[in-house]
C-alpha cells in the first residue's frame, strides 16, 4: 500500500514537472505578444561573426550544398566566389534566381567581370533588379532547397564577408525557408522589377 502511494506521488510530482516545463515554454512576456505569439517557429540556428570568421566560407558551403532550388536577394553582388558558387549550382542543374539592386559595380565596371556576364548569360540562372528609385533593395538573404536561410547584416562582397564587422545567421527551418520564398515571389513579380540582362545580347 505504502509503495502505492509513493508510486502516486511521484507520478503526481512528474506531471507537475511537466505542466511547469510546458507553461514555462508556452510562456511569451506581454511586450512580445502580437507579433512575435503569431510567429512563432523552431529551428536550428547558428550564428557567424566576421572578421572572426570568414562569413564566404560559410556561403560557398551552402550554396555548394544546393541541389535544387537557390533564391538570393542581395543589395551588393561582387564576391567572385559567391558568383562562382551559383555558376557552378546551375551548372549542377539547380534552378537560380537572383534577385538585386540596381546599383551593381559589376555592372557599372568599365572592364567586364567573367563571372558577372556568365551569371546574365547561363541557361538556369535568372536575374532581375528592383527598379531605380530611392528604396533600396537591402537584403542580404538567400534560400537553399526550401529548407536553408541565409541572412545577416553581411554583403556578398569581399570585404563584407571578411573584414568587416558583420553577422550572418543560417536558419535551418523548412517554415522559414518558406516564409522567405513567399517574400522572394513577392519582390520578384513586383511591377516594374527588371529582367537582367536588360538589352538583349
Amino acid at each position: 500500500m505504502r509503495g502505492k502511494a509513493r508510486r502516486r506521488k511521484g507520478a503526481d510530482r512528474l506531471i507537475l514537472l511537466l505542466g511547469l516545463v510546458a507553461a514555462f515554454l508556452g510562456y511569451v512576456p506581454s511586450e512580445a505578444r502580437g507579433p512575435l505569439q503569431r510567429e512563432r517557429a523552431i529551428g536550428g540556428v547558428r550564428m557567424y561573426y566576421a572578421p572572426q570568421n570568414n562569413l564566404a566560407e560559410i556561403d560557398y558551403a551552402l550554396l555548394g550544398s544546393a541541389k535544387f532550388r537557390i533564391d538570393l536577394a542581395a543589395y551588393v553582388l561582387t564576391d567572385r566566389g559567391i558568383m562562382q558558387r551559383l555558376l557552378e549550382a546551375a551548372g549542377r542543374g539547380v534552378k537560380v534566381r537572383l534577385y538585386l539592386d540596381p546599383d551593381q559595380p559589376a555592372a557599372k565596371s568599365s572592364r567586364p567581370w567573367p563571372e558577372w556576364e556568365a551569371l546574365l548569360s547561363t541557361r538556369g540562372i535568372e536575374v532581375r533588379s528592383k527598379n531605380g528609385g530611392r528604396d533600396l533593395m537591402h537584403l542580404k538573404a538567400y534560400q537553399v532547397d526550401g529548407r536553408i536561410l541565409r541572412t545577416g547584416a553581411a554583403n556578398f562582397s569581399y570585404s563584407g564577408m571578411r573584414r568587416q564587422d558583420n553577422d550572418l545567421l543560417v536558419i535551418e527551418s523548412v517554415q522559414l525557408a518558406a516564409q522567405f520564398i513567399s517574400r522572394f515571389n513577392e519582390i520578384w513579380t513586383r511591377p516594374g522589377s527588371e529582367q537582367w540582362p536588360v538589352e538583349p545580347r
